[in-house]
């Protein structure tokens, strides 16, 4: 035994010799913290961290597993949640997983931002956060969208017309995401990619910034009443708390956060046991339109409020407010950087954090049982009214045919009679061109899905041949550019002709 114990420690010297690991983290793991940060209420962020690794060792077993194809996505799960031993409890437990970590890094946040922790000169440190939290966010979306689900597929095509009203960059991006104009083949392995490999690369390398930035600016200390934060005074003054009551990280302030960790992972583990694995619901089927899809519990408090919304507020309220809010978290270092930290003499920081959260529980209460808005009551077995086949050719009678079998009347309007889930169709040929109507068919938009993996070449011709007639006895809509390219060529015809009449 005293040879093997001192090759182990000849072979320790050959590797710390080469690597050098031994004096930084012993460093960063006896750092000096103030005695009053050593809390309970300073445990968050360390729990946060522990289920990262925790959800990067599921996922990748997972990966094993998984099967990211429209095809076999559905059936790879079942697999695992039926045939694979213990599969049910890993899909479980990275489900619950992602629950917990969602709802760790609110919790931090919430803290961070009411013991003023994100002022001078920790500003980075909190813009940081929030890119965490963003990022933390895109992974639960990404990772709903690999179930493949009927909810996972019509909450992507909500998701993406949401990101498709951004302008300029909207419809690329969609394109970019999709592999295409239209959920496709190629779409769950983009959201695969972005899930396992963009998505994590990105929140790995903010935690090590994050981590990084704790490290060589100290924990905050617990604020005090009157204690003010001046950038020309702080860093003495913190110098000064840590050197009269600095105590080592390790281990006089480390165990709570090893203590709280382990309870979070034991909650997970019995989340799992309990509950099981989250979906996935019945396979895909965009044809489907009587579903009422729900999300993964932290977006409730979203599918709630879109649902209570008025549809002209839908889109500059996506549009506007998520902008707001991010640009706002981000700037609140910079502006408030300085001044009182204690939540006692912040009472405008509690207010707000109080009605944050109950505008998000009340939210997400009543996502559990509000419909889907606007409530689909039409029947689509109505006719289309003969008034709209009148004077049609056959390929525009063919469009009305599709148009009614493939049940658009369960959405929208004809002739006053129809769902209210899409607008009415009477007019619908003034606002939107031949092109238009083609993508809105196949790539959908708004709470319209996309149908193109539901229609053939020909019915979608046809359809959209129909769409063209419902004009209204009003001028159709047009497109600018073939508008100038026409001009363009009728002005240049006579000119052509000319020249060619010279030429001879």
């Amino acid at each position: 035994m005293p040879g093997l114990k001192q090759r182990a420690i000849e072979l320790y010297g050959w590797f710390e010799r080469r690597i050098g690991l031994a004096g930084p983290i012993t460093e960063a793991a006896e750092h000096p913290v103030p005695s009053s940060s050593a809390s309970w209420w300073y445990v968050f962020g360390s729990a946060a961290a522990v289920i990262l690794v925790m959800q990067i060792v599921t996922g990748i077993l997972l990966a094993l597993v998984y099967t990211p194809s429209a095809g076999e996505a559905w059936n790879s799960l079942q697999f695992l949640n039926h045939d694979l031993l213990l599969g049910w409890f890993l899909r479980a437990l990275h489900g619950w997983g992602s629950n917990f970590m969602i709802a760790i890094v609110l919790i931090h946040m919430t803290q961070v931002f009411l013991f003023g922790a994100f002022k001078f000169p920790r500003e980075l440190t909190w813009i940081v956060g929030v890119f965490l939290l963003l990022m933390t966010l895109g992974m639960a979306f990404t990772g709903q969208v690999l179930r493949f689900d009927q909810d996972a597929y019509w909450g992507l095509g909500i998701g993406t017309s949401i990101a498709g009203r951004v302008p300029f960059i909207g419809a690329p991006l969609v394109h970019l995401v999709l592999g295409g104009p239209i959920i496709g083949g190629t779409t769950l392995s983009r959201f695969f990619a972005l899930h396992v490999f963009v998505i994590p690369g990105i929140l790995l390398g903010c935690v090590a910034l994050h981590l990084w930035m704790v490290l060589h600016l100290g924990i905050n200390e617990w604020p005090m009443p009157g204690r003010l934060v001046r950038k020309s005074t702080y860093v003495q003054e913190y110098a000064s708390i840590t050197h009269k009551t600095g105590i080592p990280f390790v281990p006089d302030a480390a165990w709570k956060d090893a203590v709280f960790a382990a309870a979070i992972i034991l909650a997970i583990i019995a989340s799992a046991l309990f509950f099981g694995p989250i979906g996935p619901s019945g396979p895909p089927d965009p044809t489907i339109i009587q579903t009422a899809p729900k999300p993964d519990m932290v977006f409730l408090w979203l599918y709630a409020l879109l649902a209570y919304l008025p549809p002209k507020l839908e889109t500059p309220f996506l549009l506007i407010v998520p902008v707001l809010v991010i640009g706002g978290l981000v700037l609140l270092p910079l502006v408030a950087g300085e001044g009182e930290k204690h939540w006692s003499r912040r009472p405008v920081a509690v207010l707000m954090v109080m009605m944050i959260a109950v505008s998000l529980g009340a939210l997400t209460r009543l996502a559990t049982y509000v419909p889907w808005s606007p409530i689909m009551d039409a029947w689509s077995g109505d006719p289309v009214p003969p008034k709209f086949l009148e004077r049609r050719t056959p390929l525009e009678h063919e469009g009305a045919l599709v148009f009614q079998e493939k049940q658009c009347r369960n959405c929208h309007a004809l002739d006053g009679v129809g769902g209210m889930r899409g607008p009415e169709l009477d007019a619908v040929a003034t606002r939107l061109t031949e092109d238009q109507l083609i993508r809105q068919v196949l790539q959908g938009g708004g709470n319209m899905p996309a149908y193109g993996s539901a229609l053939s070449p020909p019915e979608t011709t046809a359809l959209v041949r129909f769409l063209e007639t419902l004009n209204g006895n009003r001028i159709p809509a047009r497109d600018p550019s073939r508008v100038l390219i026409r001009k363009s060529e009728t002005v240049l015809k006579p000119h052509n002709e000319s020249l060619t009449s010279a030429s001879q």
